[in-house]
């Protein structure tokens, strides 16, 4: 089972994408009980006697067993190769592996395995803390006692010069040298337990009991970045396993040419369910991009209020007010108090993100002012709303074009621009970030 290259660059057939949450320097750990993967591969196995067995052509993890735990040393050749297990060996040191039990099998690569040399080296990794995709020139394992006999774990992985030089190296200078020659390269690594894979194959990936909590963590913005450098299968395995709701934010963040074709990617249901979660412009913005028939599938898909939101936004040029605008907003009656607004909000907590105003409206739902939310903070709870409003409220009529909508935050230095229709009535909000994404090519 292979996975598609990452990135221009990648130069194997295997490419996991790797995740990682900093990049830092190699942790302090003692040298001697560090072995790395180009020392590894090629490292002499012996038995009890010191009889040759053969020389390491791989190593494989199975993270289902073990996240860190070298499981299975592999030697031989390219067309037949056989294993040992990790319990038959007795002792690891930097020019050898002495096995106490040295029996061994042919070695049939289990879905669930996670080849070092294949599916790590030269494949591009994404450094969460730094935001940026870099490729893996080496990886560190650290020997651990285990019950009297030695373990091999996964230690980091080496992404900077220091691994590329024992790459370029290995073989041309004696092992010792080029330990004693690294030194004057500063090591730029990512430890094991900040990383994750990326894998296209969804049951590859459940087999390996992938997950992706940490890059989950990321802001939305950063996390696009990273998904715009990945490649379609990569990016594809990705949006399939986050959160919806993280997957939405990053959407709505990712570049327009790439919104749709990630979508595309992915199933009529994972679809509906990460659309969902988007802003109702952001989601109607998408899914015009998108084939009617695709798009009304999705719409199908959702939720039935979620897609009545979306689908009264898709009625709107995309070039005017109401095509930019969102109808998620807060509005109450005119004569409400503070107390009453606050209650709403704790009623609709999902608009409180990026809530700036509070709007009023009458009977007939036309706007009659609107209230900063800043306002209320310092008001009594029985406050009335109106005598916290503007004097006058910025308004733009729901067909005006872009060009007008910018103007009017420009003239005003509005964070939200109310839209009304031809009687009024308070249809949606445009806001600040809107105007923004407008005004850069790159997100419109």
């Amino acid at each position: 089972m292979t996975t598609p290259v990452v990135g221009a660059q990648a130069t194997r057939t295997s490419a996991p994408v790797r995740l990682s949450e900093t990049t830092m320097a190699t942790a302090t750990v003692n040298l001697e009980r560090l072995v790395y993967l180009t020392e590894l591969t090629g490292m002499r196995l012996e038995g009890p006697a010191g009889e040759s067995i053969g020389r390491v052509r791989e190593a494989a993890v199975i993270p289902g067993e073990h996240a860190r735990r070298v499981a299975r040393f592999l030697f031989g050749s390219r067309k037949t190769l056989f294993q040992v297990r990790h319990d038959q060996v007795e002792s690891i040191s930097l020019d050898r592996i002495v096995l106490s039990d040295p029996s061994f099998t042919p070695y049939h690569q289990g879905e669930e395995h996670l080849l070092l040399d294949r599916d790590l080296l030269d494949q591009q990794i994404v450094d969460v803390n730094g935001r940026k995709v870099v490729r893996v020139n080496d990886v560190a394992l650290r020997i651990e006692q285990a019950q009297s006999r030695d373990e091999l774990w996964v230690h980091e992985v080496g992404v900077g010069v220091q691994g590329a030089f024992r790459r370029l190296t290995e073989g041309v200078l004696p092992g010792s040298a080029i330990r004693k020659l690294q030194q004057r390269i500063p090591p730029n690594s990512i430890p094991w337990e900040y990383c994750n894979i990326v894998e296209p194959d969804p049951q590859r990936r459940l087999k390996l009991r992938i997950t992706h909590d940490r890059i989950g963590e990321l802001h939305p913005a950063d996390l696009a970045d990273i998904v715009e450098e990945l490649g379609p299968a990569e990016r594809e395995a990705l949006f399939e396993t986050l959160d919806e709701e993280i997957a939405a934010d990053a959407l709505e963040e990712v570049a327009p040419n790439l919104r749709a074709s990630i979508i595309h990617s992915l199933d009529d249901e994972r679809a509906a369910d990460i659309v969902e979660e988007m802003e109702p412009d952001a989601a109607a913005d998408l899914l015009a991009e998108l084939p009617d028939e695709e798009s009304d599938r999705i719409l199908e898909g959702m939720e039935d209020e979620e897609a009545a939101d979306v689908e009264a936004l898709l009625e709107h040029s995309s070039d005017s007010a109401g095509g930019m605008m969102t109808n998620y907003f807060l509005a109450v009656p005119q004569d409400a108090c503070v107390k009453d607004a606050i209650e709403q909000m704790r009623e609709q907590d999902y608009l409180v993100t990026g809530l700036t105003h509070v709007f009023l409206i009458d009977d007939e739902e036309r706007l009659v002012a609107a209230v900063p939310v800043g306002r209320l903070l310092p008001a009594d709870p029985d406050q009335p709303l109106k005598p916290l409003a503007f004097r006058e409220t910025v308004r733009v009529d729901v067909t005006a074009d872009r060009d007008r909508v910018v103007e009017l935050f420009d003239k005003y230095n509005c964070y939200a621009l109310p839209v009304v229709n031809e009687v009024g009535a308070l249809e949606g909000v445009i806001t600040a970030d809107d105007v923004i994404a407008v005004l850069n090519p790159q997100k419109s």
